[in-house]
C-alpha cells in the first residue's frame, strides 16, 4: 500500500451557479443529488464529488457528462495513480465531520480535503477492486430502478381502477369506459360508479398518535419509526435504518405497529402514507400518526387513497413552522368505497407487485451487506481481487 495526500490524486473544482442555464440532458448535482437536467456540463469525465457545504458524508460520483453548484466541488483525478471509482468508494468511508471548517453550516475547504492521507494498492489491484464494486452497485442501482417502475404501475393501477373507474366489469371491460352506470356525488362534486358509496375516512379505519419518548427512560428495546424513515423511502418501509429506544412495555403497548396498519407522517413531509413489511416489536413515534383500517382488505386501497393527497392542502393545516396533518383532518376525508370483489382483484395485483418490491428490496441489502463488508477489506489490503 502507498500512501498519499489527497493533493497529489486529484485537483478541487468549484461548482458554478446553473438558474440562467436552459433545460436538457446533463445532470446538475447539489449535496443532495441530482437537482435538474440542463443543456450544458461542467466536466465530462469521472469524477468524485465532494461537498463543500451541507452534509459532508454524501460524497457523490459520475462518470458521464455533468454540471455541480456552488455548494459541490467536482475533481479532476490522475487515474494513472487512482482509479475514480476506487477512490471514491475509499473516500465514503472516512469520517468528514472531524474535519468541518464551518462553524454553524458544516463546510470543508480545499486544504481540508488537499491533506487527507490515502493509502492505495497498485493501480491495477484498484482497477480489479472497482470493477466489482461497481457491478454491486449497479445491480443495487437497477433493483431501485425496478421498484420504482412496480410502484408507478401500482399507483397507474389505482388512477385506472379508482380515478377513471375503468376497473374490470363482470364482463372483464373496463367499467366506465364500455358504459358503466354512474352517478352524482354531491361531496365529491364529480360523477362515480352506481355500486360505489362514498363515506369518511373515519368510518373505515381508527387512528392514533405515535409514542413521545425521553432518552433516559428504562425499559424494554423496541424499533421506533420515524419521519426520517419516511423522508428517505418510497412506499415500502423494510425496517433496515430504524432508531432503537428503550421505553417501559407498559407504555410502549400501546403503540405497537401491526401487519395492516398504515404509517403517515404528521410533520415534516406532511400525508406521506407507508407500509411496514414486518411490523414485528415496532412502535411509531409522535410525529406520526397510525391508521388502522376496520376491514384489512381495505388497506391496499386506502393506501392508495392516502397516497393521491401526500403534499397537497386537502390533508394539512397550517402548522406554526411545519405543515401538518392532524387525525380530525384525516378522518374528515370523503372516500369513494369499491364493491367488495373489485378491491379483492385490486388485492390480488397490487399484493404480486409488492412482493416483487420486496424481493428486490432483500436482494439490494444482500448486496449492500456484502459489498459494505467487502469494501474496508480491500481498502486496508487485508483481501485482494485475483483476475479471476
Amino acid at each position: 500500500m502507498e500512501k498519499y495526500t489527497l493533493s497529489e490524486l486529484i485537483v478541487i473544482k468549484n461548482g458554478r451557479d446553473h438558474k440562467d442555464l436552459p433545460n436538457g440532458d446533463y445532470p446538475v448535482f447539489g449535496s443532495g443529488g441530482v437537482m435538474r437536467y440542463i443543456n450544458s456540463y461542467l466536466y465530462d469525465k469521472p469524477s468524485v464529488l465532494l461537498p463543500r457545504k451541507g452534509s459532508l458524508s454524501n460524497i457523490q460520483y459520475s462518470d458521464t457528462p455533468f454540471w455541480t453548484v456552488d455548494t459541490l466541488y467536482y475533481t479532476e483525478i490522475n487515474e494513472e495513480l487512482v482509479s475514480p471509482y476506487y477512490l471514491y468508494r475509499y473516500l465514503r468511508l472516512l469520517d468528514m465531520s472531524r474535519l468541518d471548517s464551518g462553524t454553524g453550516v458544516p463546510s470543508m475547504t480545499f486544504d481540508s480535503y488537499y491533506n487527507i492521507n490515502v493509502f492505495l494498492p497498485n493501480i491495477e489491484e484498484q482497477r480489479r477492486a472497482a470493477s466489482i464494486l461497481q457491478k454491486l452497485d449497479a445491480k443495487i442501482a437497477l433493483n431501485r430502478q425496478i421498484n420504482d417502475n412496480l410502484e408507478a404501475m401500482a399507483k397507474q393501477l389505482y388512477d385506472y381502477w379508482f380515478v377513471q373507474f375503468d376497473f374490470p366489469n363482470e364482463e372483464g371491460k373496463p367499467y366506465k369506459s364500455s358504459g358503466g352506470a354512474m352517478v352524482w356525488n354531491k361531496k365529491l362534486k364529480r360523477e362515480i360508479p352506481s355500486c360505489f358509496e362514498v363515506v369518511n375516512m373515519g368510518k373505515l379505519c381508527d387512528f392514533r398518535n405515535g409514542i413521545n419518548y425521553s432518552k433516559d427512560e428504562t425499559g424494554n428495546d423496541y424499533q421506533i419509526v420515524n419521519v426520517r424513515n419516511i423522508s428517505s423511502s418510497r412506499i415500502l418501509l423494510d425496517g433496515e435504518d430504524f432508531d432503537v429506544i428503550t421505553v417501559p412495555t407498559s407504555k410502549a403497548e400501546n403503540y405497537v405497529l401491526k401487519p395492516d396498519d398504515i404509517i403517515i407522517a404528521r410533520s415534516g413531509c406532511p400525508g406521506s402514507t407507508r407500509l411496514l413489511l414486518s411490523s414485528a416489536n415496532t412502535l411509531f413515534c409522535g410525529f406520526i400518526i397510525c391508521c388502522s383500517p376496520n376491514d384489512s382488505s381495505m388497506r391496499n386501497y386506502l393506501v392508495y387513497c392516502l397516497k393521491q393527497l401526500e403534499g397537497t392542502n386537502a390533508t394539512t393545516s397550517g402548522g406554526s413552522i411545519l405543515q401538518n396533518v392532524s387525525q380530525d383532518t384525516l378522518k374528515g376525508l370523503h372516500v369513494i368505497v369499491p364493491k367488495k370483489q373489485i378491491i379483492d382483484k385490486f388485492n390480488k395485483t397490487i399484493e404480486l407487485i409488492f412482493a416483487r418490491m420486496l424481493n428486490c428490496l432483500k436482494e439490494s441489502k444482500a448486496l449492500t451487506k456484502q459489498r459494505d463488508e467487502l469494501l474496508p477489506l480491500l481498502m486496508n489490503g487485508q483481501a485482494s481481487v485475483n483476475s479471476d
